[in-house]
């Protein structure tokens, strides 16, 4: 059996995820209280159902605190439960509140927009610490899916989930980092008009960043820096670990430097990659019909 538990900011994405998840063949429960949570996995093992996605949220009041204790007693029910937690920055959340002009659960009682995103951010804070966060900021609906898709692709096995993400530091760094390394000052391959187009996975610019030599140091100064600490990581329970790689635009040099880290640790962790900015780009594309 499977589980997917999801839960974050209202108005960061968890309905699309919910609907990925749906599509893809789980049975899926919305705003679940969390101290019914053991009891509604027990209930469905019985039933036997396989695969099966939670949302659990504020919207179920104050048993949101309990989400820890129940979230451990069902692994020891079903060994593979997976967390996403989704969040957004409070500009994107005001944004989309004001597009769809739905009430947030907590603006209630003369409590404005921002000061309910504010009060929900803290009575979920520990609770992010839990899951795999993803930064939903500025992000498409189509990349969300498609990162959703990919976390749920990953092989149930014990262990961490270690993803690289490549990001661009002019669009701000995201939220759901937990160590971030800052490349900008390696040479830019974006100065070459015939390299500007393309990115680091490309090889051109491929071969044009394997021949500086600070480009490797930069690389493997971070590998060492990840490896040595990993254990760490693992004895504090952690089971996941997002390292944001970062440079001026998110293009050329933090996604090679990504894709380069994730190959080094393909063998002794679960890997993910994924290119925030470069997303970003296309989808921003293939919206204008480019």
């Amino acid at each position: 059996m499977q589980i997917v538990l999801i839960s974050g900011l209202s108005g960061s994405g968890k309905s699309i995820a919910l609907n990925v998840l749906e599509d893809a063949g789980y049975f899926v429960v919305d705003n679940l209280p969390a101290t019914l949570l053991p009891q509604l996995v027990a209930t469905l093992r019985g039933s036997g159902y396989q695969r099966v996605a939670v949302a659990v949220d504020v919207r179920s009041g104050g048993s949101i605190a309990a989400l820890p204790q129940q979230l451990q007693m069902v692994r020891g029910i079903v060994r593979d439960v997976r967390f996403i937690f989704l969040e957004a920055r409070d500009d994107t959340l005001i944004a989309r509140f004001s597009e769809t002009r739905r009430r947030h659960p907590l603006a209630e009682g003369g409590v404005s927009l921002g000061e309910a995103i504010h009060q929900e951010r803290d009575a979920l804070a520990q609770i992010a610490e839990l899951g795999h966060r993803i930064d939903t900021s500025d992000m498409h609906a189509n990349t969300l899916r498609t990162w959703i898709k990919d976390f749920i692709d990953v092989e149930a096995e014990s262990g961490m989930t270690l993803m690289f993400q490549s990001f661009g530091f002019k669009y701000g760094i995201p939220m759901d980092a937990d160590l971030v390394f800052d490349v900008r000052c390696l040479p830019n391959p974006h100065y070459d008009p015939m390299l500007r187009p393309l990115t680091g996975r490309d090889k051109p610019v491929i071969d044009f960043l394997e021949k500086v030599p600070e480009v490797g140091r930069m690389a493997e100064d971070i590998r060492r820096f990840v490896a040595n600490w990993l254990p760490s990581y693992l004895r504090d329970n952690r089971s996941y670990l997002t390292v944001a790689v970062g440079c001026t635009g998110g293009q050329h040099r933090s996604v090679y430097i990504a894709e380069w880290l994730a190959r080094r640790f393909k063998d002794s962790a679960q890997v993910l990659v994924r290119h925030r900015s470069a997303a970003r780009r296309d989808a921003d594309r293939a919206a204008a019909g480019k």
